[in-house]
């Protein structure tokens, strides 16, 4: 089974991936094409960030789900342990992915304040430039970094790094939520939780109001409602809304029925049901 992920390795995507994928493991550098590769068959499976616990969702997974039909048959949660990694301590910039950099705030400002901080496209991207420069340092899980190269050893060698400091994360609760996607033909009706989008295409007062009652008349939790921008004009939304409860259950069913009817003049996506598993690193 060929599974595509954020890379390159070392990312907390590729992580992710390890849990599931019983074979290679490929990478690239945006959400938006896993999701394509994905629905169009050339990966079998795809596992993609969508919400942290600090940070929020990923808004670029979310527009994927909206442009390209795939299915979701399984949620991975892992804990987020940041470290900052570097050759040495005289370091002026510090690279790593936006999300990252944003999780690791305060503690950027309160003990580096006057380094620069680059976004990049992973934070095994900001790995490989902290090992090819010395003014670079680098936000990422501790393993990035050479086991034997722990502070207090030295500087490393040519391209090995040091942990200067580990759980330098904001929270210490920090995790981030990712989705297993299949093409649509996996898509499942068992599972504990359920993933899917509306495009009413309509706007009045109440319009969500009305949306919501049919999960709440029939008892079942919403465990996440976020709209995002259709694209099609200004002040029209899509709303991605996972509930627990699998699509297999009756009132499940009743309940997207009435969403259905609500939605006429637009759609509804089913991504799936699928079950959660909680990944430790």
């Amino acid at each position: 089974m060929q599974t595509l992920t954020l890379g390159p390795a070392g990312t907390y995507s590729h992580r992710a991936a390890r849990a599931i994928a019983d074979g290679e493991i490929s990478f690239t550098e945006s959400v938006t094409s896993i999701v394509e590769s994905v629905g169009d068959g050339r990966h079998d499976r795809g596992v993609v960030p969508v919400e942290n616990s600090i940070e929020g969702s990923v808004t670029e997974a979310l527009d994927a789900f909206t442009d390209h039909e795939v299915a979701v048959v399984r949620e991975i949660i892992t804990p987020i342990r940041h470290a900052l990694l570097a050759r040495d301590e005289a370091f002026e910039t510090v690279a790593s992915h936006a999300q990252a950099l944003a999780q690791c705030r305060s503690y950027l400002e309160s003990e580096y304040p006057g380094a620069t901080l680059e976004a990049v496209t992973s934070t095994a991207r900001g790995v490989q430039r902290a090992r090819e420069d010395p003014a670079t340092a680098a936000i990422g899980h501790p393993a990035n970094a050479d086991v034997d190269n722990r502070a207090g050893t030295g500087a490393g060698g040519d391209g090995e790094l040091l942990v200067l400091a580990e759980d330098i994360q904001d929270r210490t609760s920090n995790a981030t939520r990712f989705l297993v996607l299949a093409p649509l033909a996996g898509r499942s009706k068992a599972g504990s939780k359920t993933s899917f989008i509306v495009y009413p295409s309509v706007d009045y007062p109440g319009l969500l109001l009305r949306m919501l009652e049919p999960f709440a008349d029939r008892d079942i939790n919403l465990t996440r409602v976020e709209s995002r921008p259709s694209g099609e004009r200004l002040g029209d939304y899509v709303f991605h809304i996972d509930i627990a409860a699998g699509l297999y259950e009756q009132r499940t069913r009743e309940a997207l029925d009435a969403i259905r009817e609500i939605a006429e003049d637009g759609w509804v996506r089913r991504l799936g049901s699928y079950d959660s598993e909680t990944v430790l690193y």
